[in-house]
């Protein structure tokens, strides 16, 4: 059941390009400190090498959506976010879609085709989770220093502008609290019907091969797994071009 959204979804921000009538959407899904701008032209790329339409959106307490409608950010929130997206799919008039999610969007990609399996032809995932790993903690760990001693916070501005403070302790603070720890979606899994496809970098800095094996196992629909060499949590711009290679070979018998 989808739920009711606090805040009006007009105030949603979203990029859509629409070149193939008929054919499906792909919708990407940003990770947790990431937005339309950011994604550059990859999801372009991957609608003219597969033939199908993009939709991109930024979700609330993201660049330039609409601020955050609670103060705390709740453990549940990515499945929140799931939910979120289903009636943003009901708005936006789209019945059944291909799902492009990265690191937070990968983790909201499988709660969506899990919850709402009806509205999903298939998905891709880059680095997503699935329970917490101190891989994770750390690397979280290592960016709230860098946001506090470095330009990082600046360079957010740039994109997200006066949701950034919010935006960036709203995950930074969430996976660090204590009970976070026991955050774990792996029962969804196995509703997980459509086909997919788990990406994650070797080098990823945020998870380990294990959050990939675990999809693998648990989901019922085929899965193919697709480790990259020598690159860390962003393959999409690490290699471009193999990630759009691979995701085109995946697309394509969905269509």
């Amino acid at each position: 059941m989808s739920i009711e959204t606090s805040f009006p979804l007009a105030e949603i921000a979203v990029k859509r390009v629409e070149n193939y009538a008929g054919k499906p959407t792909i919708v990407f899904l940003h990770d947790s400190l990431g937005c339309i701008e950011l994604w550059r032209d990859f999801p372009e790329k991957l609608g003219q090498m597969t033939h199908c339409n993009v939709l991109i959106y930024d979700r609330q307490g993201y660049g330039k959506s609409c601020g955050f409608s609670y103060e705390k950010r709740e453990n549940s929130y990515m499945e929140d976010e799931a939910d979120i997206l289903n009636d943003l799919l009901d708005y936006w008039k789209l019945d059944q879609v291909i799902l492009f999610g990265h690191s937070d969007g990968g983790s909201i990609a499988l709660l969506m085709a899990a919850k709402y399996p009806e509205r999903v032809l298939g998905i891709i995932t880059e680095g997503a989770h699935i329970f917490v790993e101190p891989i994770t903690l750390k690397g979280i760990q290592e960016a709230m220093q860098l946001y506090e001693t470095s330009d990082l916070k600046v360079k957010l501005e740039k994109y997200h502008g006066a949701n950034t403070e919010a935006m960036f302790w709203a995950w930074a603070a969430t996976w660090n609290k204590p009970d976070f720890i026991s955050w774990n979606i792996e029962h969804f899994l196995p509703a997980i019907k459509c086909p997919s496809l788990i990406i994650q970098g070797e080098k990823d800095e945020y998870g380990s091969i294990k959050q990939v094996e675990a999809i693998i196992e648990q989901v019922s629909g085929t899965t193919e797994k697709y480790m990259i060499p020598a690159i860390g949590h962003t393959p999409h711009k690490e290699a471009s071009e193999k990630v759009l290679s691979k995701s085109t070979s995946f697309i394509k018998p969905l269509l």
